[in-house]
């Protein structure tokens, strides 16, 4: 089922024109989450693949739960700013504080993004999702309700100075979205130490779903709402699993050393390949790109067609073909520092 379909079942109980106003915004956040993801697990062993939203329906691994916050975090993102552009008719900016002192020097004005709205809209569309009241439910809709937060921890503000000959006397402040990168980046710290449930994962039975709730409000009173948690540990993603759509990593590009490269994708081969028993096989490919572009009055811009040959390292397995042998003693080994 496509992403817009299943926006669409879970907002059936809600109004049709809000969902007809709102469905593109919902629409293009969940795509940009899911995109921040492939590139925040793109030299990891589970790479954000493209069935990854569906598949997160299903399951509650560390991976799902960064999955929902992403999610959740980009449609609430997109909402706010097509907000402020002044895209829908009933959302503006928040100017709730305007003219209140903020600190020394400087008050409240501008045009702060309005993550309130943000936050609502996508409560409404993504937390819709979840219908039941066990523990996965549960999970999920915290792990939204963290992403949702992480635009929060993010915002920044932004500063106008005023005064006699630019002298910044006093400044007129406001909040704004950070990038969306810094969101990613964010919440890819929190996935690195979310924390694992010890609960009863089964649907809860009729007629005691009041008392069901309340034993997860209970279980969920000690943990932070920033924090991003799992059920289930993750299966070993060296390896392809028919059920879950994931090919492995055999196949998979590496990077090798480099100076400009983070340690983390410096360590990708390793990773990848090594730690999954497979080895590192070297391709030149080669690779068309523009160059030698030039400005042309008035107004085009032409460039010739250069060729290069670049080294590229990918993950194969080793003698023709045998499984890895350290599956158990790889699932678990790279962290990262």
């Amino acid at each position: 089922m496509g992403l817009l379909n299943l926006l669409a079942v879970a907002v059936a109980s809600t109004c049709w024109h809000a969902f007809l106003t709102y469905a593109s915004s919902v629409q293009m956040g969940a795509r940009s989450g899911i995109q921040e993801c492939k590139h925040q697990f793109a030299w990891d062993r589970w790479n954000c693949p493209e069935n990854t939203l569906q598949l997160s329906t299903h399951s509650a691994t560390k991976e799902t739960s960064f999955v929902h916050a992403i999610s959740a975090a980009g449609v609430m993102y997109t909402l706010t700013k097509n907000c402020s552009m002044g895209d829908f008719d009933n959302c503006g900016c928040d100017d709730s504080r305007i003219g209140q002192t903020g600190g020394r020097g400087w008050i409240w004005g501008g045009c702060s993004d309005n993550v309130a709205f943000g936050e609502k809209i996508s409560k409404q569309f993504v937390d819709a999702l979840e219908g039941g009241h066990d523990s996965r439910a549960a999970v999920n809709l915290h792990n939204n309700e963290a992403g949702r937060l992480a635009i929060k921890a993010t915002m920044r503000r932004a500063c106008k100075c005023h005064g006699v000959s630019g002298s910044c006397s006093i400044q007129t402040c406001w909040m704004q979205l950070a990038d969306f990168r810094e969101v990613g980046n964010y919440l890819k710290m929190k996935y690195e130490h979310a924390k694992k449930l010890e609960m009863d994962k089964k649907p809860a039975r009729a007629g005691n779903s009041a008392d069901n709730r309340g034993a997860l409000a209970h279980t969920f009173r000690s943990i932070p709402q920033t924090e991003l948690i799992y059920l289930e540990d993750s299966p070993d993603y060296c390896v392809k699993n028919q059920s879950l759509e994931f090919h492995g990593t055999e196949g998979r590009e590496c990077l090798k050393s480099g100076k400009n490269l983070p340690q983390w994708e410096r360590k990708s081969c390793r990773r990848l390949c090594y730690e999954c028993g497979h080895r590192v096989v070297e391709k030149r490919i080669e690779v068309v790109s523009s160059c030698n572009c030039k400005f042309h009055w008035c107004c085009t811009v032409k460039c010739d067609k250069c060729t290069q040959i670049v080294t590229k390292y990918y993950c194969a397995r080793k003698d023709g073909g045998r499984r890895p042998h350290n599956k158990a003693k790889s699932r678990h080994r790279a962290r990262r520092h």
